[in-house]
């Protein structure tokens, strides 16, 4: 046999072993596993529940990062944070990113003894809702952001004005984010909300809820309204007109295109600005809660409010003035929110009365003193006025004799009896021989009686009167007397004016009811209490009234028109 070259061995060589690594690996080497599809991140990982902290994924499944809507993030642990100016302290929670707190430092509420006035109720708001927390149609979307633990920064506090906090959630579906600037020297906090749903924006509202204002006040539930300015007319809802009717709890939507709106009571406010004017929408609702009055089980009220955009679906940027219905400062906000202070039909007496009390406040820093100088001011404007009214009432008493000589002789006839007409015309003809004005006497009372009214509701929604003292007992001008010294003061000092002053009634019946009605009256003032600056000002009124009476007693008798005679009675 021919040997072979060594180049056709090493040939023959290579193929043998070729072969052998072909069949040991087709019928000795391990099966290769199936390897599993490639799957994205979030597909792998179950969505984190509110208030969990994501773990991060499996290093080999890590292709990219997935977008920011669509990544999980929230806080482990709930927390809280302080911010504050020279006027208030707002604590805020991540839980929900709600206010839990938000104290003025210049008020204080009426608790004995008084303690710094907190405008969110702390027993109502676990249960009903925080200030801040957001409002959507969809109900279970909105709880599940309400509980949610939000990412605050910063982490820690307190912080001190200028300030900014930022909250953020998501379950990598749904993302919120809220931003809160707070200013030094200033109500007013800006803040910036936002919502989406798999990165579409989804309309919401930020919501005022689980009760506003000093609660510690009467019947301070019932004082709560709901209001809004649009189309430059403002609205204020009263307590019992919230929510759909026949549904307090069913929410209703109340403006549309608002300037502003929010929620108030008779002296703080939380008022909300759209940054662009004219889009704000307010939506309200009223809510209830069982109480226990004078030991009987009640229901009182709550009110809710929401405010929105009136734009397409997209963040939310407001400023929030939560403060004092001061007038100054209202009327310094853009818009200005002057018409918060509620002066009524009577405004056009009122709010002057309130800014001359105020001026003379300046000089003499006591508001009891006060509104007694404004009572001389008033009294002495008005006694030229009053001085005629004497006048007028001196002559008519001194003719009363006649005018009962005459009823005297027309007595017998009926009210229906035409015969009666021609009475009332002896009368006006007797008085117009002697120029008597039959109304002239009441003149300065009819004159008084809107200066009354204008100064009950300057002296009932001026923040300025609310816990003003005057002297001793009286500790706060704007509610009713304790002892009631003031009102019993009141009628007697009224019925010893009524007495100095010329009778001019004929008839015993009236001239009594007329005696009596300074005491009843008083006893009125008893029974149905006012603010005991006003009783102080009828009172000043009334001490007033008593020595100008007096000086004309003494020297201001009054004479009779001369030149006419008496005309003879006409036979009936």
């Amino acid at each position: 046999m021919k040997e072979l070259s060594p180049e056709k061995r090493a040939l023959l060589a290579g193929v043998l072993s070729l072969l052998v690594i072909v069949a040991w690996s087709y019928f000795f080497a391990p099966k290769p596993k199936p390897q599993p599809p490639a799957t994205s991140p979030a597909a792998t990982q179950p969505a984190p529940q509110p208030g969990t902290q994501p773990g991060p994924p499996a290093p080999a499944q890590v292709k990219a990062a997935p977008p920011a809507s669509r990544q999980a993030k929230a806080a482990a642990e709930e927390k809280t944070i302080v911010v504050e100016n020279g006027l208030y302290r707002v604590e805020l929670s991540n839980r929900g990113a709600v206010v839990r707190s938000w104290v003025l430092k210049k008020y204080t509420d009426d608790n004995k003894p008084p303690k710094p006035l907190d405008l969110v109720h702390a027993e109502t708001a676990p249960k009903f809702g925080w200030p801040f927390s957001l409002a959507l149609d969809d109900s279970a979307l909105e709880q599940q952001i309400n509980a949610a633990l939000f990412e605050v920064t910063p982490s820690s506090g307190p912080l001190d004005a200028p300030a900014e906090v930022r909250f953020e959630w998501s379950d990598a579906r749904t993302s919120v984010s809220k931003r809160l600037k707070f200013a030094p020297g200033s109500y007013v906090v800006h803040i910036e909300t936002s919502v989406t749903v798999d990165g579409q924006p989804r309309a919401h509202n930020l919501a005022w809820r689980g009760g506003f204002g000093d609660p510690t006040v009467y019947l301070a539930a019932e004082q709560v309204q709901a209001f809004f300015s649009a189309v430059a007319k403002f609205t204020a809802v009263p307590n019992k007109e919230l929510g759909v009717p026949d549904q307090p709890a069913q929410r209703q939507r109340r403006a549309s295109n608002a300037d502003f709106g929010g929620i108030q009571d008779l002296y703080f406010a939380a008022a909300f600005v759209p940054e662009k004017p004219g889009t704000l929408t307010l939506t309200d609702w009223r809510l209830e809660r069982d109480v226990v009055i004078e030991g009987k089980p009640a229901k009182q009220p709550l009110a809710e409010v929401a405010v929105g955009s009136s734009e397409a679906a997209g963040p939310l940027a407001l400023r929030v003035f939560v403060g004092p219905k001061d007038l100054d400062i209202l009327k310094a906000q853009n818009p200005p929110l002057g018409q918060l202070v509620d002066f009524g039909w009577m405004e056009f007496i009122a709010a002057p009365l309130f800014y001359f009390l105020r001026w003379i406040y300046g000089y003499v820093p006591n508001y009891g003193w006060a509104i007694i100088i404004l009572t001389v001011a008033i009294n002495m404007v008005l006694f030229p006025l009053k001085l005629k009214s004497w006048r007028s009432m001196q002559k008519m008493q001194r003719v009363a004799h006649e005018v009962k000589s005459i009823q005297e002789r027309y007595k017998k006839y009926g009210m229906r009896d035409p015969r009666k007409q021609q009475m009332n015309q002896e009368i006006m003809e007797l008085y117009k021989r002697h120029g008597i004005n039959p109304v002239g006497g009441c003149l300065p009372m009819l004159l008084q009686m809107p200066i009354w009214f204008g100064l009950y509701r300057m002296l009932t929604v001026t923040i300025e009167l609310r816990h003003a003292p005057w002297i001793w007992w009286i500790r706060d001008l704007s509610v009713k007397d304790p002892y009631y010294i003031l009102p019993v003061l009141m009628g007697l000092t009224m019925y010893a004016m009524q007495k100095m002053t010329p009778m001019t009634a004929t008839d015993p019946a009236q001239q009594k009811m007329l005696t009596f009605m300074p005491l009843m009256f008083g006893g009125m003032f008893v029974i149905f209490p006012v603010s005991s600056g006003l009783v102080l000002y009828i009172l000043s009124s009334n001490l007033v009234g008593i020595a100008q009476q007096w000086y004309l007693n003494k020297y201001a008798p009054a004479e009779l028109k001369p030149g006419h005679g008496k005309k003879k009675p006409q036979n009936t």
